[in-house]
This record gives structure tokens, sequence and C-alpha cells, in this order.
């Protein structure tokens, strides 16, 4: 039998998660909005043979505090589709996936976007699909509130199949550019929508050829009730956040079955959890490196990502006391409940959480070539995993640390590719192109 191997993403936006990234000694502190630098990262990924560049997003800067918004490098980045449509033209085969908003934005726009972006790079755009968490964006798109969120799934869910059957609106042999009849496309190979549902009425076609991967891979991050099955039932890729491996077995399972039961092949579904990579000559040595990267994490700005996180602004709390029970918000349900069980589990203090979260609290990789990819080939083999999106602590020298230590050891291992065996984002998963709805032919 044919040894797994491993799908590797790289989380670009912001460029490291950390909050200290850009303050450690080497980093750029521009990596986030400087496009030379982020060229030559995509660059090196793709000389790795990275599945793909990943490309967040917000749409408001996040609601902290003055003292904490000081401190972060979140606070300008590029918008991902015009960051990504340039790179397409420096790259030839790594994956550019793009976070596009169910909630602040419209299918027709999305459908467009990145059946344009496919066509540009050959093959490679990836929608990652998201509800946004963030409050605060709601106030920049003509709403008092944020939307409620179950409401914001349901949305979402309708939200998808306009997307997708946009994406089916012509046959792939429907423009026949025939010079000499004067037939630029065959008009009985085109199909309206004609979409009519509780949020969206959409006529369609989509005035975009059918793109090259049929459509492009669709990546979806949810962790809760709804987020799952949403997942289950829509995402080529499913990019999650546990920190131990028999939750992440659990996560795994959960998820493969109900793709299953929704009529899916469960190989379909592409789990990738995040993991923070920090690599070392010694393990000591690694661990000294990522004590070094959380002494730059500033108090105040470990309460400005608390209080993202939790969706509640913890500068009133008693810092030196445990963290009071919270009740649920519109914010992400998966994160608050994430940093709430960890609070409890640890017995920490609302200051000792804020340091610890304003740092990095998820998946950790932190010691040698060796041990670091000893961890990862425990989730392959474990099914806790179908590959990870990678995070850097910081960059370049992170970044480098993985390309040029890291993925020679999973190779020596086999199981990472040594070359791309194919062009599109796909090939790379090894997922197959999608029939079209409207012409199976």
């Amino acid at each position: 039998m044919a040894t797994r191997q491993l799908k590797l993403g790289a989380f670009m936006r912001p460029v490291s998660l950390h909050t200290g990234a850009w303050r450690y000694p080497g980093s750029y502190a521009d990596a986030n909005f400087n496009f030379g630098h982020m060229k030559r990262f995509a660059q090196r990924l793709e000389e790795a043979t990275f599945d793909a560049f990943f490309m967040a997003d917000h749409l408001a800067v996040l609601n902290m505090p003055p003292d904490a918004l000081k401190r972060s490098h979140t606070v300008t980045s590029f918008e991902p589709f015009t960051l990504l449509s340039a790179l397409a033209a420096v790259t030839e085969r790594i994956g550019l996936v793009a976070t596009g908003s169910t909630t602040f934005d419209l299918p027709y726009h999305v459908a467009r976007r990145f059946a344009s972006l496919d066509h540009i790079s050959d093959g490679r755009a990836g929608w990652n699909v998201v509800t946004t968490s963030n409050p605060d964006a709601a106030l920049n798109f003509g709403l008092e509130e944020h939307m409620e969120h179950d409401a914001r799934y349901a949305r979402a869910r309708e939200f998808y199949d306009v997307v997708v059957g946009l994406w089916d609106s012509f046959a792939d042999d429907a423009f026949v550019r025939d010079v000499e009849a004067g037939v630029y496309v065959n008009p009985d190979r085109m199909r309206r929508l004609d979409h009519k549902g509780p949020h969206f009425s959409v006529r369609g076609p989509l005035n975009i050829a059918r793109s090259p991967q049929g459509r492009p891979v669709v990546v979806q991050a949810g962790a809760s009730e709804p987020g799952r099955q949403l997942a289950a039932e829509t995402a080529d890729a499913v990019f999650c956040a546990p920190t131990k491996l028999g939750e992440a077995q659990a996560f795994y399972a959960d998820v493969k079955r109900r793709a299953a039961a929704a009529g899916r092949d469960p190989d379909h579904i592409k789990i990738l959890p995040g993991a923070f990579i920090v690599v070392g000559d010694s393990v000591d040595e690694a661990r000294a490196k990522r004590a070094t990267l959380d002494s730059l994490v500033h108090v105040d700005s470990g309460f400005g990502s608390l209080s993202t996180m939790l969706g509640h602004d913890v500068s009133g709390f008693d810092p030196d006391a445990p963290l009071p029970e919270l009740p649920p918000t519109n914010a992400s349900r998966s994160s608050q409940d994430k940093i709430m069980g960890f609070a409890r589990r640890e017995n920490l203090t609302v200051r000792q959480l804020a340091q610890r979260v304003g740092g990095y609290s998820g998946l950790a990789f932190v010691g040698t070539p060796e041990t670091v990819a000893d961890q990862m080939q425990e989730w392959l083999e474990a099914e806790g995993c179908d590959g990870f999106n990678v995070m850097f602590p910081y960059l370049p020298q992170g970044l480098d640390d993985v390309v040029d230590r890291v993925v020679p050891e999973l190779r020596r291992r086999g199981i990472f590719r040594t070359a791309y065996e194919g062009r599109t984002l796909r090939e790379h998963l090894g997922l197959p192109r999608p029939e079209n709805r409207f012409f199976p032919d």
C-alpha cells in the first residue's frame, strides 16, 4: 500500500499569527505589507512544493483597545485577491487560497473573483469560506450589529450553492471561437442559474468561462456544529485548530463521517490542522527561540488578542484572577470555547492567559527537524490529519527553517513529495475535477 503523503499549506496573513513576530531579531518588521517579501515567500514555498499559499482576511481593524492596536502588525494588510493575482504572475505551481466572506459579500462577486483567479493562475485558486466572526466588520457594511451565529451559517450554505451553480454556467466546450463561422460561444452550452432562495435571488449565468479546475478548491474553517456540517457538505479541505492528537482524531473522524453521510467520498475532503513550527539545532535551542519570541509580546497586545478571541472586552476584568464565566457571543464560538477550556485546564489568571494567547496558544511543534517531522508523521499515520496548514514564528528565518530543514526530512521519510505531480491545486491535493452539474457530459 502506498505511503500516505502530507499536504502542506502555508498560513500567510498575517505572515505570522504570533504578535511578537515582527519584533524578533532579524525579522522583516514590514513583512505583512511588503510585496517584495511576499513574492520571495511564495517562491520559496513553491521551491519546497507546498500545496498552497493561504491568504486569510479581515474586513475590519480588529476590535482592540488603542494600546493593543498600536502594537499589532495586522493593522495593515493586502486585500487577498489583489495580492494573489500578483503572485500568480510570479509563481507557476503553488496553490493560491483566499478568504471570501459569505456574510458581507454577494455570491456573484465571489464566484466571479475566484473564477478569474483560477484562470489567471492556470487552475490554482481556492476559496476559504468564512462567515466572518469579527462583529466590528458589520459596522463597515451598513449594519448596526453582527448577524446571529446560526443565521450566518444558514446564509453561508445557500451562498455556497449559488457560487457553485454559477461556476457551472458554461460547459467546458461552450467557447468554440470558430473564426470562419463567426461563432464565439455556443448558447446551447450555457445555463442560467435562476436561483431563488431565502437569502439570494440570482439569475446568472456567470460571465466567465468554466475554470481550469472545473471549480476552484473550496476550503472551510468552522469548528462549531454548524461549521462542521457545512464543511462536510461543501469543503474540499478543512482548516482546523486541535491542540492534542486525540482531539484531532475525533475531529477528523467526525468530519469524514459527516461527509460520507452527505454522499461524499471521505477521501475527497482533506483535514489540515494549523501547526506553528519552531526549528532549532536542538530541542532546547528551539524552545529558547520560542521563549524569546513569547517574551516580545507586550501585555497590552495580549489583552487585545484575548478580547478579540473571546468576543468580550477583558480590560475590566481583574488581571490576576481567573477568567470569569462568559456567555456566548456572535464571535467565533469555537475560538471562545477553546480559550475558555484552555484557561480552566491550566488554571490561568486573565493576565497569564492574555500573555499566552497574545503569542500563540495553538498546536506547536518546537524542536529539531527530526522531532518536528516525528510529530507530523505521527499525526498523519494516526489519522489526526491529512496534512497541516503551517504557521511560521517569524519571517524570513522561520519560513526558511521549514523549507530548508523540515521539508527535506519529510521527504527522506517518503511522506512528502519531491516534485509537483500536476499543475492545479486539485491535483496537488489529490482531488478529482468536479462534474458540471448542468452539463455532466
